[in-house]
Protein backbone atom coordinates (compact mmCIF):
# COMPACT_ATOMS: atom_id res chain seq x y z
CA UNK A 1 0.00 0.00 0.00
CA UNK A 2 1.72 3.55 -1.34
CA UNK A 3 -0.21 5.41 1.81
CA UNK A 4 -0.46 4.23 5.82
CA UNK A 5 -3.38 2.70 6.70
CA UNK A 6 -3.60 5.49 9.49
CA UNK A 7 -4.77 7.94 6.73
CA UNK A 8 -7.44 5.82 5.52
CA UNK A 9 -9.60 6.75 8.69
CA UNK A 10 -9.06 10.48 7.96
CA UNK A 11 -9.58 10.47 4.02
CA UNK A 12 -12.82 8.59 4.41
CA UNK A 13 -13.78 11.64 7.20
CA UNK A 14 -13.05 14.16 4.83
CA UNK A 15 -14.23 12.87 1.82
CA UNK A 16 -17.83 11.98 3.72
CA UNK A 17 -17.71 15.70 5.22
CA UNK A 18 -17.39 16.93 1.45
CA UNK A 19 -19.38 14.85 0.04
CA UNK A 20 -22.54 15.64 2.13
CA UNK A 21 -21.99 19.64 2.55
CA UNK A 22 -21.76 19.53 -1.05
CA UNK A 23 -24.95 17.63 -1.38
CA UNK A 24 -23.42 15.18 -3.49
CA UNK A 25 -25.12 12.33 -2.48
CA UNK A 26 -28.11 11.54 -0.38
CA UNK A 27 -27.35 8.85 2.29
CA UNK A 28 -30.30 6.27 2.73
CA UNK A 29 -28.52 4.74 5.51
CA UNK A 30 -26.87 5.78 8.85
CA UNK A 31 -23.62 8.33 8.17
CA UNK A 32 -21.25 6.03 10.60
CA UNK A 33 -22.50 2.80 8.03
CA UNK A 34 -21.58 4.75 4.85
CA UNK A 35 -17.93 5.76 6.28
CA UNK A 36 -17.54 1.75 7.46
CA UNK A 37 -18.02 0.93 4.23
CA UNK A 38 -16.62 3.61 2.60
CA UNK A 39 -13.27 2.75 3.98
CA UNK A 40 -13.51 -0.65 3.55
CA UNK A 41 -13.63 -0.01 0.28
CA UNK A 42 -10.66 2.37 0.10
CA UNK A 43 -8.74 -0.25 1.83
CA UNK A 44 -9.80 -2.95 -0.47
CA UNK A 45 -8.29 -1.12 -3.29
CA UNK A 46 -4.91 0.48 -2.14
CA UNK A 47 -4.44 -2.98 -1.31
CA UNK A 48 -4.90 -4.43 -4.61
CA UNK A 49 -0.98 -3.63 -5.67
CA UNK A 50 -0.31 -5.73 -2.57
CA UNK A 51 -2.40 -8.67 -3.83
CA UNK A 52 -0.50 -8.39 -7.16
CA UNK A 53 2.79 -8.09 -5.79
CA UNK A 54 2.40 -11.30 -3.56
CA UNK A 55 1.00 -12.89 -6.55
CA UNK A 56 4.08 -12.32 -8.37
CA UNK A 57 6.50 -13.57 -5.74
CA UNK A 58 4.73 -16.42 -5.71
CA UNK A 59 5.08 -16.83 -9.12
CA UNK A 60 9.02 -15.90 -9.32
CA UNK A 61 9.46 -18.81 -6.75
CA UNK A 62 9.64 -21.55 -9.45
CA UNK A 63 12.19 -19.11 -10.61
CA UNK A 64 14.82 -19.35 -7.40
CA UNK A 65 17.49 -21.15 -8.26
CA UNK A 66 17.95 -18.98 -11.66
CA UNK A 67 17.90 -15.77 -9.68
CA UNK A 68 19.99 -17.14 -7.25
CA UNK A 69 22.83 -18.31 -9.61
CA UNK A 70 22.85 -14.64 -10.88
CA UNK A 71 21.34 -15.39 -14.12
CA UNK A 72 18.36 -13.81 -13.75
CA UNK A 73 17.68 -10.18 -11.89
CA UNK A 74 15.06 -10.79 -9.52
CA UNK A 75 13.42 -7.01 -9.65
CA UNK A 76 13.93 -6.57 -13.47
CA UNK A 77 11.60 -10.15 -13.65
CA UNK A 78 9.63 -9.05 -10.77
CA UNK A 79 8.61 -5.72 -13.02
CA UNK A 80 8.18 -7.09 -16.12
CA UNK A 81 5.49 -9.81 -14.67
CA UNK A 82 4.25 -7.51 -12.27
CA UNK A 83 3.74 -5.01 -15.97
CA UNK A 84 2.13 -8.32 -17.94
CA UNK A 85 -0.67 -8.82 -14.83
CA UNK A 86 -1.29 -5.27 -14.82
CA UNK A 87 -2.03 -5.20 -19.10
CA UNK A 88 -3.58 -8.29 -18.86
CA UNK A 89 -6.30 -7.71 -16.05
CA UNK A 90 -5.94 -4.05 -16.72
CA UNK A 91 -5.27 -2.85 -13.17
CA UNK A 92 -4.89 0.76 -12.39
CA UNK A 93 -2.38 0.94 -9.83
Amino acid sequence: MRIPKSWVHVMVKEISRELLNRKLIDLNIPEDHFKIALEELILEELMAEDRLNDEVREMLKKYDAEIEKGRMDYRKVFDLTKQKLVRERNIIL
